[in-house]
């Protein structure tokens, strides 16, 4: 990359930021750890415990919904999304999995505000585990981190 390229990054500083965090109640033994990383990281990079506000939707498939409308209320710089579907015997997986995170992004692209996606998709609940806060890190905490990033990125895009 050539030295005197102007490149415009995000950073990770949360001070001021208001955030919301959708979390389902579906898979909660999951999503609760999901949650804990999620306000870890943010109070680790800056953020006021009074600028996180948790909202609980049934489960996946009625997120889209909750983000959008807390989208539109334009009282957050960022939202991180968050849930656990795991697979099962049938293809409900599937239909539930794509129509959450084709309609979070869609919330994200419509109205500019940035959205963390940190929905599990996983084979057992064994590898759900393992990736809200066990050997495989914290999925909630990468995803609070991306929506910060993004929040950030997009205040110097717009001036």
């Amino acid at each position: 990359m050539p030295k005197e390229l102007r490149t415009l990054e995000g950073d990770l500083l949360a001070r001021d930021l208001r955030f919301a965090i959708v979390a389902t109640r579906f898979n909660e033994l999951v999503v609760d750890r999901l949650v804990d990383g999620v306000v870890d990281a943010l109070l680790r990079h800056g953020a006021s415990e009074k600028n996180l506000e948790l909202v609980r939707v049934p489960g996946a498939y009625e997120m889209p919904l909750a983000v959008r409308k807390l989208a539109q209320s334009r009282r957050y710089d960022a939202i991180v999304a968050l849930g656990a579907v795991v697979r099962g015997q049938t293809a409900h997986f599937d239909f539930v999995a794509g129509e959450c995170s084709s309609g979070v992004a869609r919330v994200a692209l419509e109205t500019g505000v940035p959205v963390g996606f940190g929905v599990l998709t996983t084979e057992t609940m064994e590898q759900a585990l393992d990736r809200a806060g066990g050997k495989a890190g914290n999925k909630g905490a990468e995803a609070a981190l991306a929506a910060l990033e993004m929040a950030n990125l997009l205040k110097r895009l717009d001036g």
